[in-house]
């Protein structure tokens, strides 16, 4: 089994957590996409979104976030040896879609400082075009690349759309909290694939120095984030990356990359 993920990618994350929560082994392929790694045309034939993560079992290929943590659940059951494979229920299923809903993107980019915003996003535009000269018969899912990034940037500049990624997750932290007043983790008392989703976004707001006005302000999110950041599985896809010190270690080597490839010229 192959995954093609990064740390930085919130949904990499949540397949990696679920993949150490089952106790799965598979080969990791790191594909940065702030260095523009997921649009090397290799990657690219595999996925012409470029989007992460990518899950391969063999000829079998999953690119959904949910359904590739779903196959997880069914081969963890199936290598345990247990006659009847189950899975998440209705409940925990109900939370994974209402996490992933929320997009991410225009809330994280936002609240990423402007001039190293602009400096990536032309790295990665000059990183399309070269791909593209490169491999002609790609040119039109290129194309479709450059296209969205400057879609990207647009958006940006549009505070209803600002506006809307903010409320959006506002309601579903508020939701959290709800249900966290009730119960000791989202799908109930023991610890789910629905938890396995949502801890990458506590993550996200904490590197995003945010912790305070959408964590700390709510008391049962707070204790909930002090306890699943004890969990193995947290501190190998996660803290190992973002923990302190090391979020800037993790950062740097990729503002390095991409700086120096500016300089040179090499996309």
């Amino acid at each position: 089994m192959q995954l093609y993920h990064h740390p930085f990618d919130l949904d990499s994350q949540k397949v990696r957590l679920a993949l150490e929560e089952k106790g799965i082994d598979y080969t990791s392929y790191h594909v940065n996409p702030i260095t523009g790694k997921n649009l090397d045309s290799s990657f690219f034939k595999m996925t012409p979104s470029g989007r992460l993560p990518v899950f391969q079992n063999g000829s079998h290929i999953i690119y959904n976030t949910i359904d590739i943590i779903k196959y997880i659940e069914r081969i963890a059951e199936v290598s345990s040896g247990s006659q009847t494979i189950s899975s998440s229920g209705r409940d925990v299923i109900e939370w994974m879609h209402k996490i992933q809903e929320w997009d991410p993107k225009y809330f994280s980019l936002s609240h990423t400082p402007e001039k190293h915003r602009a400096y990536v996003s032309k790295f990665k535009r000059r990183v399309v075009i070269a791909r593209m000269a490169d491999s002609s018969e790609l040119a039109g899912a290129y194309h479709e690349k450059l296209r969205e990034a400057y879609q990207t940037e647009e958006k940006l500049k549009d505070a209803d759309v600002l506006r809307r990624s903010k409320e959006h997750l506002i309601r579903l932290l508020d939701e959290t909290e709800r249900q966290l007043s009730e119960t000791r983790y989202l799908g109930g008392e023991q610890f789910s694939m629905a938890d396995v989703m949502f801890i990458p976004i506590l993550a996200r707001l904490v590197l995003l120095g945010l912790e305070s006005e959408y964590i700390a302000a709510r008391p049962n999110i707070s204790e909930y984030w002090f306890t699943v950041q004890k969990r193995a599985s947290y501190k190998k896809v996660i803290g190992k990356h973002f923990d302190g010190w090391r979020k800037h270690k993790t950062l740097l080597k990729t503002w390095c990359f991409v700086h120096i490839r500016s300089l040179l010229k090499r996309y």
